[in-house]
């Protein structure tokens, strides 16, 4: 049995993206539960094994078009290394690993799951078809994840995080597309690849990267300053983590347009300059949450 293609076809690398799981357990002032981290590292596993499932469908039908990419022909089904029976018999394996498992938590857990999961089955057969829709499905993606994330722990965050995370991943979104538009820069190919691209000219990506990153950081800002995040924490200080964040959405958008890595994910494991923006931030946004209120009654006590 080739276990290094079924290995390689659940794209294990591209689960780091379930990570937006754990964001509630900090978010909710729960960080030093390890009941929390407990459910919402389940909770993972769940989105793990129903990505698992995506990935592989969509490689089941995307399999020769995936021929037109300079890239993808290489996966394990465009290139017939492994078989499209066995690669379903995989898949049949994770949807029903992720479901028994969401079994476990809560009835809005496993619909939220189970929405996850016919999501990305539409995005594979047809919504990824249609331009535009096919950015808003991913980032519904990552929504649905943060979201189960806080029914994994029952807990409450603020709406203003779910509207962050839909308008930073929608960036991200526009930034992948824009990728392969530079990676494949022939027409013909691109359409054969992925119908959408041929929608999608550089010009209008600009402009839909510029704008999505402006309303993301704008919902930040929002997020920021308001009532509900300066009642839970203490302070506003996340404001002035605004530098940061510009900077990293800035140098994503740089990155992605250039075409300076095969898939915006490698971004993460490949540009130092990035992982580093990003843990100055989660590191800045722990104590901000943990000390927030400490650190700006201090600071009142020295006027």
């Amino acid at each position: 049995m080739p276990i290094r293609e079924m290995v390689q076809l659940a794209r294990p690398k591209h689960w780091i993206k379930n990570a937006v799981v754990f964001i509630p357990v900090v978010f909710s002032k729960r960080a030093g539960e390890v009941v929390a981290w407990r459910e919402a590292g389940i909770a993972a596993l769940v989105f793990c094994f129903a990505s698992a499932f995506a990935y592989i469908i969509n490689d089941v039908k995307d399999r020769s078009s995936d021929l037109a990419h300079p890239l993808k022909k290489h996966r394990p089904l465009a290139s017939g290394r492994i078989a499209v029976s066995t690669a379903i018999a995989e898949a049949l394996v994770f949807v029903l690993l992720a479901v028994a498992l969401a079994w476990r938590f809560s009835g809005i857990f496993l619909v939220m799951a189970l929405v996850y999961i016919v999501l990305q089955t539409a995005y594979t057969f047809f919504l990824k078809e249609k331009a535009l829709i096919d950015v808003i499905c991913i980032a519904m993606g990552f929504v649905i994840r943060a979201g189960s994330g806080v029914a994994a722990i029952r807990s409450e965050v603020s709406p203003w995080l779910f509207i962050c995370m839909f308008t930073i991943c929608l960036f991200m979104g526009f930034c992948k597309r824009y990728n392969e538009v530079v990676t494949i820069d022939d027409k013909a190919t691109a359409h054969s690849h992925r119908p959408t691209l041929i929608a999608y000219t550089p010009e209008l990506l600009t402009h839909l990267i510029t704008l999505s990153a402006g309303i993301a950081v704008i919902s930040f800002l929002l997020y920021s300053l308001s009532q509900s995040t300066f009642e839970r924490f203490g302070s506003i200080y996340f404001v002035y983590t605004l530098p940061i964040v510009v900077y990293g959405v800035f140098r994503f958008a740089m990155l992605s347009m250039r075409g300076s890595y095969a898939d915006p994910t490698e971004i993460f494991f490949k540009d130092s300059p990035f992982q580093a923006t990003a843990l100055i931030w989660v590191a800045a946004a722990v104590v901000i949450i943990t000390y927030g209120k400490d650190i700006a009654q201090w600071l009142q006590s020295l006027y």
